[in-house]
């Protein structure tokens, strides 16, 4: 007997991105093909940050402190539930949305 072997070898989440950070993608959303380890392992918030970062350098550190914490003024929606967890699993087809909090005077 052989040991099966997942047909997907990524995921792709689609990232949706705020006005103030589409410089850097220049669109709305993307699409982010994240690398599979397991099948029964969904990505991360984390993992997609982590790969959307090497097609756009420098995203990550606008929503990701130098401590790994997300910052202050971002919040972060997985379907419709808010997270702050990088750890927090997203399944395939999901949407991760990324918001920025704007502020004036």
């Amino acid at each position: 007997m052989t040991a099966q072997s997942s047909p997907e070898v990524a995921t792709v989440v689609r990232v949706r991105i705020p006005s103030p950070l589409r410089s850097y993608t220049g669109a709305a959303e993307v699409g982010v093909a994240v690398p599979l380890l397991a099948p029964e392992l969904p990505p991360t918030i984390g993992g997609v940050l982590a790969t959307i970062d090497g097609a756009y350098p420098g995203l990550r550190f606008r929503i990701v402190d130098e401590q790994g914490g997300i910052r202050p003024h971002i919040r972060l929606f997985v379907g419709n539930v808010a997270t702050r967890d990088l750890g927090t699993p997203i399944a395939s087809g999901e949407v991760l949305m990324i918001v920025a909090a704007l502020s004036g005077g």
